[in-house]
């Protein structure tokens, strides 16, 4: 599960906006703009769920759930190195 604010943070992070994102995953720029405007958990189609996930992690994005290890608790992202293959 994903957030509409771990979303944005995650675009923070690797620099990128809302068009290059839908890019990257594969979705609608108007899609990425609903999944970022939700109050909590973003709702959605499966498949595009996992599109948006598997585009996150191949930038560098570590989703971090509840009830996972961070030194603060709570939800968020962590930045990970991205093997130098994946960058292209």
């Amino acid at each position: 599960m994903i957030t509409g604010a771990q979303m944005r943070a995650a675009r923070a992070l690797i620099g990128i906006d809302q068009r290059k994102l839908a890019e990257l995953c594969g979705l609608s720029l108007p899609t990425i703009q609903r999944m970022e405007a939700s109050d909590g958990v973003v709702r959605g189609n499966v498949d595009s769920l996992m599109k948006l996930v598997t585009a996150l992690e191949a930038a560098g994005i570590e989703l971090i759930g509840d009830n996972v290890p961070s030194t603060t608790g709570g939800r968020g992202v962590r930045l990970r190195p991205v093997p130098s293959t994946a960058t292209g």
